[in-house]
């Protein structure tokens, strides 16, 4: 592979039993203030084989933030600023197939958003923005953890559809056998609007769902019970580490991640005229949008 002119800052948002990343340089803890609020904690930035990394756990340290609650807008933001340019997200999901059973890893592609009490958008009156979820993660990204995946010997699936619920409790068994009627794959609560604000801040995102149970439609496994769900947990967290320190090399001498479409998601996105567009949005926009909203 040939070195990558273009600098490539991977941020990991680490979920349910990842709260930090081992064999980082120059690991630091950086409070950053966000124009939409706090983010879920301090970011740890660092470097992990020369490749520039920044690391966001979800939940907070001690897993102090119910899903509902996480201010997914600050959290990339925040990333934004650090000069992220590509993002992993690591979550815990329930698996609605018989074949992806749990500590399995899948690298999903698609995912249908059931969330209702979460702010989606950056944008809004004063600056409006519409981009495109058809493809919601980045492919590039999922290539390279599909072949880290496979160099780690973690068993993982490469596709599928992530449904993603407002929580916190866990699915009723209607919802659950609904759910599988929709050809959805894996369900969690946390990678929307994750996935949209990314898009909307023109990162590349990709998504690895951890299987830690089968939600509750299994008829020959117990309903789901946090118990049983952090034993698998503490498992896949310890492999989630694995793949992030073989992803990253991938990652760094990628010499096609300057073109990547992920990053000029906003080309075709503004609506609102310059002369019409909010100053103060323009403001809180000026690390999500400013490419375009203020070029140099």
């Amino acid at each position: 592979m040939s070195s990558n002119p273009f600098k490539q800052v991977l941020g990991i948002i680490g979920g349910s039993g990842v709260y930090d990343i081992d064999g980082l340089a120059g690991k630091r803890w950086e409070k950053v203030s966000s124009p939409f609020g706090q983010p879920s904690d301090e970011l740890l930035c660092g470097e992990l084989d020369g490749q520039p990394m920044v690391f966001l756990p979800r939940h907070g340290r001690g897993h102090r933030i119910p899903p509902s609650e996480i201010n997914f807008r600050a959290n990339i933001d925040a990333l934004k600023r650090l000069g992220v340019t590509d993002v992993v997200s690591v979550s815990a999901v329930g698996s609605l197939r018989e074949h992806l059973h749990p500590g399995m890893f899948v690298i999903v592609d698609q995912f249908v958003d059931r969330t209702f009490a979460r702010s989606k958008s950056f944008f809004g009156t004063g600056v409006v923005a519409h981009v495109s979820m058809a493809h919601p993660v980045c492919g590039r990204l999922g290539d390279h953890l599909e072949a880290a995946a496979r160099e780690a010997g973690i068993d993982t699936a490469r596709g599928g559809t992530y449904l993603v619920m407002e929580g916190p409790q866990f699915s009723s068994l209607a919802e659950s056998e609904i759910y599988r009627t929709w050809n959805c794959d894996v369900i969690g609560m946390t990678n929307m609007p994750e996935a949209k604000l990314a898009r909307e801040a023109e990162m590349c995102y990709a998504t690895v769902a951890m299987v830690t149970d089968y939600d509750c439609w299994h008829p020959q496994h117990d309903d789901v019970t946090v118990d049983a769900i952090i034993k698998v947990l503490l498992a896949n967290a310890e492999k989630a580490r694995t793949l992030v320190k073989k992803v990253a090399p991938r990652i760094k001498h990628d010499a096609s991640a300057v073109h990547c479409g992920c990053r000029m998601a906003l080309r075709h996105a503004l609506i609102t005229a310059p002369e019409a567009r909010d100053p103060e949005m323009v403001r809180r926009l000026d690390a999500v949008a400013g490419r375009l909203l203020n070029p140099k």
